[in-house]
């Protein structure tokens, strides 16, 4: 059965009900961007030393370090500068830390430093496990249950495991409650985004899915301006959790879509949907059976033909595209571990950490509205390949700003926050246009993998900073530099149809080589995009 690929009525200037529909999901998607970036504060470990023995003996002296304290065994001894002998004795009775910042963190509830802190460096990874999890379970269950069904319990869930990791009682409990955050944060990314996209019209596509990262966005201003108001951790994350409660409340009213209604054979109801969308925009109904006759009977609909089931090995069709599927990949990956490298490492630029991450923040907004007008004027590669270079050279000028100036390096930051930011909201759209629909879903959906695998990587490799400070910005713009480099081998799509065949990707590819500005055939090009659907695994969503 073929669906219609937009649901409103041909002739409607008005989107009334697609725009309130939009803006009630989106803002759920800056609940999603507080949780994937709570731990840059809530994770933070305080300056500390060990705490003395309570039961003090008369005369007894010791000296503190961070992870051990020592006896000294001539008490006689008053001075700071002590060369007699010494026992060296264990933090057993915890640690005394600095208040002056965060009053508790997670770090010092549970005590997640010296031989602990491995523990605290697996906060942010394990929470994007779950994210790798997430987008790949609540995908499917859309598909069985509904996204409408399935928005509703993400939503719920993103507020009960986010007030329970505010209350848990010990560390696993923790993050074990982070962890299936994590999963439905991700989970309603993945779902919010197909049933975004299957009630926008082709016209706002674009523009509707890039600026759905803007929400994302906001959710990173949020985090900072918590983190600057309240300084205990559980309380900092509970609030943070109640940023999704106007949606819960209202999310009951949101309808289900038409394409998966009309996909399980409830056409009635979709009948429905349709009819109510024409009454808020204002204009004349259209019958789903008219427009699904018309779509049987046109090119595509004459000879239906069994379904082919594709494998990751198709991206690897021949010597070409398998160039482009490790170009590809190495660009989100690149795309990822910037966009969370730059985010997590806030806290190392120097000066005030919470204007840190605001401005990082916030240049994230005007970088979506600079890919959504460049793309279609200078072309989607060379918006690519030149925000990947700027990038790798905000991260060399990073380096080289001395630490004291950290101003300067803060500005830097936020150019290459913009510049990856720009890289990481086209990466989606460039990676469905370079492939053809038989794999097009699967190409996405890979990119998206190894996308969720750099976020799992990124704050190892700010954890590392304690080695060398600029470990982080060394790794990103080698990478970033070396993906610029592949992506102008790419070949470019403005002004190009998608393309359904192996033979039309092909020729896309040579094109490119010739330079030629001959548009790719189009047969039967123009029923496959009236019948074209997103599927989950289409919403390779970057976040």
């Amino acid at each position: 059965m073929r669906t219609p690929h937009a649901v409103s009525h041909p002739h409607s200037n008005s989107m009334r009900f697609q725009r309130v529909l939009y803006f009630i999901c989106a803002f759920q998607n800056i609940s999603c961007g507080i949780h994937y970036l709570a731990s840059v504060f809530m994770g933070v470990t305080p300056r500390h030393v060990c705490r003395p023995p309570g039961n003090l003996q008369n005369g007894e002296i010791w000296e503190l370090s961070r992870c051990s304290r020592n006896k000294r065994e001539n008490t006689s001894s008053l001075d700071y500068e002590y060369t007699g002998s010494k026992k060296e004795f264990p933090c057993v009775d915890g640690y005394i830390y600095d208040q002056n910042t965060w009053k508790s963190t997670a770090v010092t509830q549970w005590n997640l430093v010296c031989d602990r802190k491995w523990l605290a460096m697996l906060i942010q990874p394990l929470f994007m496990f779950g994210v790798l999890l997430g987008s790949v379970t609540f995908g499917y269950f859309s598909d069985r249950l509904g996204r409408r069904v399935v928005l509703w319990a993400t939503s719920s869930g993103m507020f009960l495991f986010g007030i329970a990791a505010a209350f848990a009682v010990d560390y696993y409990t923790f993050m074990a409650a982070r962890f299936f955050l994590a999963m439905v944060a991700s989970g309603y990314l993945v779902v919010g985004f197909v049933y975004v996209m299957e009630f926008i019209g082709m016209k706002s596509r674009t523009w509707a899915s890039v600026h759905l990262h803007s929400f994302f966005a906001v959710g990173t201003l949020l985090v900072a301006l918590t983190g600057y108001l309240v300084r205990t951790w559980w309380l900092y994350q509970m609030i943070l959790s109640t940023v999704t409660v106007p949606f819960i409340l209202c999310c009951w009213v949101l309808p289900e879509t038409p394409f998966w209604l009309l996909s399980e054979g409830r056409y009635e109801e979709a009948q429905k949907i349709v009819d109510i969308m024409a009454k808020w925009n204002r204009t004349s109904s259209c019958k789903l059976s008219e427009l699904l006759s018309l779509d049987l009977q046109g090119p595509v609909g004459n000879s239906p033909t069994e379904v082919q089931k594709h494998s990751l090995s198709h991206l690897f069709y021949n010597w070409n595209i398998a160039t482009r599927t490790l170009t590809i990949w190495l660009i989100w990956f690149t795309g990822s571990l910037g966009f969370y490298s730059f985010s997590l490492n806030s806290v190392n630029l120097g000066g005030n950490e919470y204007l840190n991450l605001f401005l990082l923040g916030v240049v994230e907004i005007p970088a979506y509205t600079f890919v959504c007008i460049a793309m279609d004027k200078v072309g989607r590669r060379t918006v690519l390949a030149y925000s990947l270079f700027c990038s790798a050279l905000t991260c060399g000028v990073i380096m080289v700003i001395p630490h004291k100036h950290y101003i300067l390096g803060v500005v830097a930051a936020m150019v290459g926050k913009f510049a990856i930011g720009a890289a990481f909201g086209l990466i989606y759209l460039y990676t469905a246009e370079l492939y053809p629909t038989i794999v097009r879903s699967l190409a996405v959906g890979s990119g998206s993998m190894v996308c969720r695998l750099a976020s799992i990587l990124a704050p190892f490799s700010v954890d590392l900073s304690s080695v060398w400070i600029f470990i982080p910005q060394l790794f990103v713009g080698t990478m970033a530099f070396l993906s610029g480099v592949l992506t102008l081998k790419l070949p470019e799509t403005l002004g190009k149809q998608l393309a359904t065949t192996w033979e039309e990707a092909a020729k896309l590819e040579s094109e490119n080589e010739s330079n030629s500005s001959k548009l790719l055939p189009t047969t039967n090009n123009s029923g496959l995009e009236k019948t074209e659907a997103i599927t989950p695994r289409d919403s390779g969503l970057g976040e």
